[in-house]
Parts: structure tokens; sequence; C-alpha cells
């Protein structure tokens, strides 16, 4: 009986495998787990009470809770609209890309002014990198290759290597100073072939929080004029960096009035804490209103196979703040708030690190970076020893999302640093 027990699990085996074998996905590889996935699996698989998930790219509270901002609830509570569930256009509600547009770009730009700038609304900015990623490729009659910040967001290179453009780097981060390395980015943009396209991130740095200074911003639009570069910009943290929308609009309204034609993504995630609704825009500047005409007809061509029409409740909401004074004044003042909240975790573990443990190290440049993220300096060991030994987690890199700090946790994760890089964890 045990043998023909045996022997019928045996057969079950070999059939399953034959069947796999025969699956049409048999040959299937599985791919690499996204890394920042992994940091929050691990996370929420440990459960020591003293855990810290620095891993999320998602605004907390200082209760470290998702934040629903109060004028987004006042939206949902008191909308003039009962929307129906009609489609919208292809390039999406044309009061929200209008709004969106005079957000980015100001209401002095000379091209917004002259009707010269084509947008469409995007699914949030990964969407709108893709829109402009495929326009690019179709219609940019002058090179197919772009070039990324080293290191920049992890899911530019393949935006773009999916949308048929060639992906290349310049220098940006000095792991040495843990700084901008002005130097070698300006080498690297001036050595560029002519007619290049250049990402550049409108502020907020991700993953690195480096921002150039202003002055460092002008030199950058002389040198991609010079070598008459395409500048594409992916504006995701506008008012978040600095809690000032038109600062954190700086290098894109500079290179607009220097007479750049540029291209935007705009992401209303992180500044309206719209994540789940999707909410972003694409935009061209033109040369007048003729030519935009014919971008907005090609626009139209790249979104209508690629999702046909985007959402719509998610643009109600941001175009309903937009349009409205005294919402637009609360999101002001709410969006101020949160990236005032991350500037004094900022302050907060530079003076536990460099005043308070006298851990071992130069910090200044966690007062010094700007956003939602840092890069520390932290080794992988550290990061490793850290979700070991301390329950901390983050990216491998030494990256972390400062909104995931506050006043219940920083310290514990100052002493954690300062013990794993003492060695003492």
């Amino acid at each position: 009986m045990l043998a023909t027990a045996l022997s019928r699990r045996a057969a079950v085996a070999t059939n399953a495998n034959t069947l796999r074998s025969l699956s049409t996905w048999a040959n299937v590889v599985a791919g690499p787990p996204d890394p920042i996935l992994g940091v929050t699996e691990a996370f929420k698989a440990d459960q020591d009470p003293r855990k810290v998930n620095l891993g999320v790219g998602a605004y907390r509270d200082g209760n470290g809770k998702p934040y629903v901002l109060p004028s987004v609830k006042k939206v949902g509570q008191d909308s003039p609209y009962t929307p129906d569930k009609e489609y919208l256009p292809i390039t999406g509600l044309a009061e929200f890309t209008k709004r969106a547009a005079l957000l980015a770009y100001g209401a002095e730009s000379a091209p917004l002014k002259e009707g010269a700038i084509s947008i469409t609304q995007s699914i949030s900015g990964t969407g709108a990198l893709r829109i402009g990623g495929e326009f690019l490729a179709r219609h940019y009659p002058h090179s197919k290759t772009i070039y990324l910040p080293v290191p920049s967001w992890g899911n530019h290179t393949p935006i773009f290597a999916d949308s048929g453009l060639e992906v290349r780097g310049y220098r940006y981060f000095d792991k040495k100073t843990v700084g901008l390395d002005f130097e070698g980015l300006k080498a690297d943009l001036r050595a560029a072939p002519e007619q290049s396209i250049v990402l550049l991130h409108a502020c907020a740095h991700n993953p690195t929080g480096i921002d150039p200074t202003q002055a460092q911003w002008a030199e950058i639009s002389d040198i991609v004029k010079e070598r008459k570069l395409f500048p594409f910009f992916d504006m995701a943290y506008q008012g978040f960096a600095s809690g000032d929308t038109a600062r954190d609009a700086f290098a894109l309204r500079h290179f607009v009035s220097e007479g750049h034609q540029v291209a935007l993504a705009q992401s209303f995630a992180k500044n309206m804490g719209l994540y789940g609704e999707r909410v972003g825009a694409f935009s061209l500047v033109t040369a007048d209103p003729a030519e935009k005409a014919r971008v907005d007809s090609q626009l139209k061509i790249v979104i209508r196979p690629m999702y046909s029409n985007p959402p719509v409740h998610g643009a109600l909401i941001a175009n309903t703040i937009l349009g409205d004074k005294a919402l637009y004044a609360q999101w002001e003042g709410e969006v101020k708030g949160m990236a005032d909240r991350i500037i004094s975790m900022r302050e907060k573990l530079y003076n536990a690190l460099t005043h308070d443990l006298k851990t071992p190290g130069e910090w200044g440049h966690i007062k010094s970076q700007i956003g939602m993220f840092s890069f520390t300096g932290l080794t992988p060991d550290h990061t490793k020893i850290l979700a070991q030994k301390a329950h901390v987690y983050m990216t491998s890199n030494g990256r972390i999302s400062m909104a995931g700090l506050n006043d219940s946790n920083v310290d514990y994760f100052a002493e954690s640093v300062d013990a794993a890089v003492k060695g003492n964890l």
C-alpha cells in the first residue's frame, strides 16, 4: 500500500512537471524584486515594536500615519460638483491642465500668456514621463539619447528605455562630500553631443535630496543653451520641497525665461497627497498657438493607444483646489506644513548626530538636502545591520525618507545610526 501511494505521488509530480514544461510561460524567468517594495515587506514582517520604515516614498504625519490634506477632505465634503462617470477627453480635464500649467510656469510666463504651452493630463508623474518619452522618441528630430543624473529616480531608466530612448548618465552626486558634484555635472553636460535630451529634477532631487542653488541653475541653463541640449524637467515635488511653490519652480521658470523650449512632467501625488488618484500633467513649450495645436494632435495619438484617457476623480479634486482662492490658500499652508515638518526632522537628526551623540563623520548634508529624501552616506553594511539589529529599514544605498521620521522615533534612529557607525550595534 505504501509503495502504491508513493508511486501515485511520483506520477502526480511527474505530470505537474510535464505540464509546467508544456506551459506557454515555462521559460519566463522571475524578475528581480523591487528594492523599495522589499524594504516594505521586510518591515511588515518584523514584529519588533521599535521598527522604523524609512523606505516608503509617501508623506507621513507626526504620528507616522498617512495624511489626507484637510483641503482635499473639504473638496470631498463641500464639492460643488456631482461628477458623472463619463470619459474625459484624451488630454484630460481642460480646466485642470490650464491651472496645472499656471502653477508650474507662473502667471508671468510668456509662452503661457501667448497660448503656446501644449499640455495634457497624465497618470501622475510616471505617466507624464512616459508620454514625454514616447513623444520625444517619435518627434524630437535631433537625438534619441537622454541623459539622466547619476543617481536618479529608479523608474526613470526603464520609463525612457521602454519609450525607445537610449539612456546615458551625467555626474550629479559626490560620494566624498555627500553633496552635488557640480564640476562633474557641468563637464558631462558640456561633453554630451549637441541637441541631446537632458533630464533635470526641478526640485527635491530624488533620491539624494541635493538641489543646485539658483546661481548654479543659471549656469546649467547657460550650458544647456550653449550645447543646444533639450531640457526635460521632472517636477514631482513643487511646494513640497521648500514649502514655497514659486521657489520650487525657479529652475523651470528660469529656463523658460531664457528662451528654452522645455518639456515638463508634473505630479500631484506628493504636494496634494493624491497618491492613489494618479494626477499629473505633461507639457511642452512650443513656438506659437499653431505649433501648439499640431503638438496637441500628436500627444493625443501617443495617449490614445496607451490608456485612452485619464481618470477623472483626482483631477476634479486638484482642479477645485487650484481654482478656489480660499482652498488654494489653505492648500499652500498645508503643503508648507508638510515641508516644515520634514525640515524640522532634518534639524533634529542633525543635532542628535552632531551635538548629542558626536557620531563620527560629517552630517551637514542632512540639513542642506531638501525634500522627502536624504542620502545619508550610510554604507550597505550599515543599512544591513540597522535592519537586522535595530529594526530600521531603508534602501541599501543609504537613502531614507525623512517623512518616516517623527518625534517618537527620530532619537531612536539617531542612536541606532550612531551605534552602527561606531561599530557598536
